[in-house]
């Protein structure tokens, strides 16, 4: 998410860091920064935080927290107006599964205009294309306070005198034209917010629509700022690839509080840049908020952290992180704040006043030594011992899938229609790894492929772990628990070094064979070889030799046959005999040329 400094700015009255600076904050103590560009953060928001963070306010409610500097405001704790219910405007929720909450405004007298010029360049500083004053001032609140608005022209929702407002399930089939261009077919999963016939007009979290789009000429306009359900919301961007900004935000659990601040701060943005009265307010909600209370101690905190603070300590930290707490000794209750729905669990806390006082502060501590004898687990000692000894036999691990053609359990959210079951044996899948294995014996530099696996499988009425293994002398599995389990020994530490993928594209093997006089090193020819071939486009520097060694020699008078094996592979395309032959012949030729019989 792009975090704008001079946007951060305005919470502030200390004048605040540099973007390096404030990234280098926000990195140690919050989240990661992708990237800085000019006085512009991109900041990796967690998906824990996605509730509170997605917007410069929760950003900057951080760096107040950890640079300790006071905000000069908080758009979130200010006093909501009282506003009851009038007879304008209509709000009616008919799934409140998917929309917890329907917050609305209704406004006449409103001007569609150019945006004044701070009002751009905020937008602009976080990637948004300036469109007209109402809309840019949707698209500021969301940024600013991370609730998403979306404004309609009123008049499709009006009926007798009443603007209604409403919001429901989409039907199967019922057709929708987006902002934008895209038409869809919803499915009959989607929220939408509805005009007074009942049409839908808006994807609800996602996109809205053309139905109900602002024109030039449009002075009466109503404003949603509606919480929708998250899953629902994330399910229906996918279906209809409209990963927009408000579907990013709304994907998150947010707080049902949100929604209300959201809707007074659109009216009353709009009403600044747009002019305008405003009407009336509609809020409904499905259910009301509770204080959530955690209960930690300061012994709690300092066993978790192996730190020594104090209770004062403590208390500061709650009061950087605007936390409302009563404390009772070394005993403290903390109230979380509304929009802070990650704080549940007394390690909740912890983590709080790990983070704000700094990881870099808390010092390294040895572990003690276990006291007692691990206990051993069958399944997995076994496990280990099995793969240390084949893999030192040469065999290679496999893993195949546990779905499979026939079995005895139908799974029930099926993958495919092809394996419906959980597989009943190993020796399928392992025959099948087997032969495609071999096809690659060459590449892998393998005179024999031999795999193994260890791996569940259900038959009989129940699971049961197996060892099975393939390789020329056949495929078998037995049950895992029929190998021994003795105490836990030092097992020895792979030796390898590096590892590199496989291409994807299919590989060329061809041999060349030659007499050589007795004496000639065979590793230093190979090495003549592998420079030769090496690479078939010198100019592109492609190296596609990806294999070669001696497979074969023999004595006969006073000569050598060595016989080596190279093997071509692209990591771009495809190879084709002509570019191998092509190849060979060059290596051929150089060969002879040095005074080699080639056989």
């Amino acid at each position: 998410m792009k975090i704008s400094r001079e946007w951060l700015q305005t919470y502030f009255v200390a004048p605040l860091p540099d973007a390096a600076v404030l990234g280098d904050t926000l990195t140690f103590h919050a989240f990661e920064i992708e990237s800085i560009e000019g006085e512009v953060l991109d900041v990796k928001v967690t998906p824990n935080r996605g509730h509170d963070c997605l917007s410069h306010r929760g950003i900057a409610k951080e760096l107040s927290a950890i640079l300790d500097i006071p905000m000069k405001h908080d758009p979130l704790r200010t006093q909501l107006p009282n506003t009851p219910l009038g007879s304008k405007l209509s709000v009616i929720v008919e799934d409140v599964g998917r929309a917890p909450v329907g917050a609305a405004a209704y406004m006449t007298g409103v001007k569609i205009g150019p945006s004044p010029e701070w009002l751009k360049a905020r937008l602009e500083s976080v990637g948004q294309r300036s469109i007209n004053n109402v809309v840019d001032a949707t698209n500021y609140v969301m940024f600013d306070i991370g609730m998403p608005t979306h404004a309609f022209a009123a008049e499709t929702f009006k009926e007798g005198g009443v603007v209604r407002y409403g919001i429901r399930c989409s039907k199967k089939g019922e057709q929708l034209a987006l902002l934008g261009g895209a038409s869809v077919e919803l499915t009959g999963e989607e929220a939408v917010i509805m005009n007074a016939s009942g049409e839908a007009v808006d994807i609800g979290g996602v996109k809205g629509g053309m139905r109900a789009e602002l024109a030039g000429d449009t002075t009466e306009i109503l404003l949603s700022a509606s919480k929708f359900e998250p899953t629902q919301t994330r399910k229906a961007a996918q279906r209809f690839n409209q990963r927009t900004e408000a579907a990013k935000r709304f994907e998150n659990e947010m707080p049902d509080e949100l929604s209300v601040y959201g809707i007074y701060a659109v009216t009353e943005l709009v009403r600044s840049v747009a002019g305008g009265e405003i009407v009336e307010y509609g809020i409904t909600r499905a259910r009301q908020s509770t204080q959530r209370h955690v209960v930690v101690s300061l012994q709690q905190i300092n066993d978790t952290l192996g730190t020594k603070l104090g209770a004062a300590d403590i208390a500061d930290v709650f009061k950087r992180l605007d936390l409302s707490r009563m404390q009772e000794g070394e005993v403290f209750t903390v109230a979380p704040s509304f929009e802070r729905l990650d704080l549940v669990i007394p390690e909740d806390i912890v983590e709080e006043v790990a983070r704000i006082v700094g990881y870099d502060k808390i010092p390294a501590t040895e572990l003690v030594t276990f006291p007692q004898k691990p206990q051993i687990n069958g399944n997995f000692y076994a496990s280990e011992q099995v793969r240390a000894d084949l893999t030192s036999k040469g065999y290679s691990e496999v893993f195949t899938s546990v779905f499979a053609e026939k079995g005895e359990r139908l799974v029930a959210n099926k993958v495919d229609g092809v394996r419906p079951y959980l597989r009943a044996n190993l020796t399928d899948g392992l025959k099948d790894a087997l032969e495609k294995n071999s096809r690659n014996k060459d590449l892998l530099g393998l005179k024999e492929v031999n795999v193994f696996e260890i791996g569940t499988v259900w038959r009989g009425g129940k699971e049961e772990i197996m060892l099975g293994t393939a390789d020329k002398g056949g495929v078998k599995e037995v049950p895992l628990e029929s190998i021994e389990s003795p105490a836990y020994e030092d097992l020895p530490i792979s030796g390898t070094e590096r590892y590199q993928p496989f291409s994807r594209y299919p590989f060329i093997v061809r041999d060349i064979a030659l007499w050589t006089p007795v004496g000639t090193d065979a590793e230093d020819l190979l090495q003549v070889i592998r420079k030769e071939a090496g690479s078939f486009d010198s100019a592109q520097d492609k190296e596609l030799l990806v294999r070669s060694e001696l497979f074969d020699r023999f004595e006969k008078g006073e000569k050598v046959s060595l016989a080596f094996r190279l093997v071509f592979q692209s990591f771009e395309k495809t190879l084709t005999d002509e570019e191998a032959n092509k190849v060979m012949e060059k290596v051929s030729l150089f060969l002879k040329g040095k005074g080699f019989e080639i056989r």
